[in-house]
């Protein structure tokens, strides 16, 4: 099987998608109340923004643009090495969820307006409750896929050096939008970056034993 996804690569996507909705859909249905509130002083001296919710759905395109970016332009190792700890993470964070069921309590009671923003954020609120939320999948997610921009060599190409400091943008305005649009508490936000940052280490020190014990045959 490990052979087979190797060799198939959209496949193992398309599978490791089928596996992720479903198990977020069912933890939307079976967990309805949370064990624990996140909630910081922090967050209340955020205001609320209708406007961050353009980059945060960005984030629904940008994850398969760098996905199949990877695997069309980049050597193959570039591709599985932002693959396998992105959805490692997420399947740590849907684990994080079964053990200790987190929500929140800082949407506004109303959206005002009527133009497209809060329209958008209204439909967001009534699509995605706000449960499940510590680490933050969206802040995990983002900062993986900026470090994957600036470890891969392919972006050091001068026609492909401005996708560096563009992801390293549009992560900062991910994860920015996450508690501008109280969908995430800053807590959620922190241990997300954790979870990218111990993930990303533990996939280096990985390489490295690899290549020292490559050296040795």
């Amino acid at each position: 099987m490990r052979n087979w996804f190797s060799r198939h690569p959209v496949s193992f996507m398309a599978f490791y998608l089928l596996f992720y909705l479903s198990a977020f859909h069912w933890l939307e249905v079976h967990i309805a109340v949370p064990d624990v509130l996140v909630h910081c002083h922090l967050d209340d001296l955020i205001p609320f923004c209708k406007y961050a919710i353009v980059p945060y759905f960005a984030w629904f395109l940008w994850i398969p643009f760098t996905l199949f970016y990877l695997l069309w332009k980049a050597p193959r190792a570039d591709f599985w090495r932002l693959c396998l700890p992105l959805f490692a993470g997420m399947t740590i964070a849907l684990a994080c969820y079964v053990i200790l069921p987190t929500g929140l309590d800082l949407r506004p009671y109303r959206v005002y307006g009527s133009d497209i923003f809060a329209q958008a954020v209204r439909m967001l609120y009534a699509t995605d409750t706000p449960l499940n939320v510590c680490p933050s999948i969206h802040v995990f997610n983002s900062v993986t896929l900026m470090m994957a921009y600036y470890r891969s060599r392919i972006f050091e190409t001068p026609g492909r050096r401005w996708m560096r400091p563009a992801s390293a943008v549009l992560c900062v305005s991910i994860i920015a939008s996450t508690v501008l649009l109280k969908q995430h508490s800053c807590i959620d936000v922190l241990l997300g970056i954790l979870l990218a940052m111990v993930l990303d280490t533990g996939m280096t020190a990985l390489e490295r034993s690899d290549a020292r014990a490559l050296q040795r045959l």
